[in-house]
């Protein structure tokens, strides 16, 4: 390059990039065509001459956002920064917060708005801002828990976020598995579930948790799954749940005895929607989350730094198989 071009291509780049002028601006004030600026703003970056930095205190947590993206096909991932040592509860209430700053970005006058239960989600709850209002329907995607604490219940959430937002809230009222399938054909059947079933026909946004391998699910210890049931979803290669409903590493989702007896949104519903957000995080959880993404249950996702560097080195390893 010789001494005139090189000194044309940074005598434009300082008026772009230094002086902050526009394209059209810096064509009037040189008498050069604009496409011809266009061009030369690129060469000044082919060359060298133009090199720019980002810079940040989260660019790693960003970075990992792209790379769970670019590989999972999904919309949009948020990834928060976590301590190796930081306690539960605080990692929780990270994740909490931005999911709200999720949520509220893309809620909208109209929408149905579902969410499941969780300790996860319960801590949505506290990162709920002033009132906003919106004309929208908030409804539970799956029953109730059973012995978990009254704040990760579903009907909470449900009703924390209708208040927070003036929108109208809708309960459930019934377990996330009932003992029989007789029994969930007499609860779906009735005018109250009706309505729920109507509300999750319009949903537009559902918000979920991805529950940890069978073995130390939620649902074990509120007395839902028995034995039976543990050895069934076990021999299935069950690794996860989404609303109760579960599937194996590969996204397959396992039919049989417990599904019938679930009352919850089916997840072929959620792959459906324009936004299905899953919120979740620890490395014990890693295998159920690649699950979740490998079914294509979820388009958002919503977990932390550790998490994600533990599902990439996981999947990368191809432990899963193709």
């Amino acid at each position: 390059m010789d001494w005139d071009e090189q000194r044309r291509l940074i005598k434009v780049a300082k008026l772009y990039y230094e002086d902050n002028l526009t394209q059209s601006e810096i064509a009037k004030k040189t008498g050069i065509y604009r496409t011809t600026i266009t061009r030369l703003l690129q060469k000044a970056r082919d060359e060298g001459i133009v090199q720019i930095t980002i810079k940040g205190d989260y660019r790693e947590q960003v970075n990992l956002e792209h790379r769970l993206q670019d590989k999972f096909g999904l919309k949009e991932v948020v990834v928060v920064p976590a301590e190796a040592n930081e306690p539960k509860e605080e990692r929780q209430q990270k994740l909490g917060g931005a999911a709200v700053h999720l949520i509220d970005s893309i809620m909208k006058d109209g929408d149905v708005v579902g969410f499941a239960w969780g300790s996860t989600l319960g801590k949505m709850v506290d990162a709920l801002g002033g009132s906003k209002d919106r004309d929208m329907d908030f409804v539970p995607l799956v029953g109730g828990p059973g012995k978990m604490p009254v704040e990760h219940h579903v009907n909470t959430i449900v009703y924390s976020f209708a208040k927070a937002y003036k929108g109208r809230a809708n309960f459930i009222d019934s377990a996330a598995i009932v003992p029989s399938p007789q029994s969930k054909k007499e609860i779906i059947e009735s005018k109250y579930f009706q309505d729920i079933i109507n509300l999750w026909e319009k949903l537009t946004i559902a918000v979920v948790g991805i529950g940890t391998p069978v073995s130390s699910s939620n649902l074990v210890f509120s007395g839902f799954l028995g034995e039976s049931d543990l050895n069934f979803l076990n021999d299935q290669g069950g690794i996860g749940d989404i609303c109760s409903r579960f599937y194996d590493i590969h996204g397959k989702q396992i039919t049989g005895e417990v599904d019938e007896r679930t009352i919850a949104i089916t997840l072929d519903k959620l792959k459906t929607l324009p936004y299905s957000i899953g919120v979740a995080e620890s490395v014990e959880k890693t295998e159920s989350i690649i699950g979740a993404l490998k079914g294509e249950y979820i388009s958002h996702l919503v977990t932390n730094d550790i998490t994600a560097r533990s599902i990439l080195e996981f999947d990368e390893g191809g432990e899963w198989g193709n």
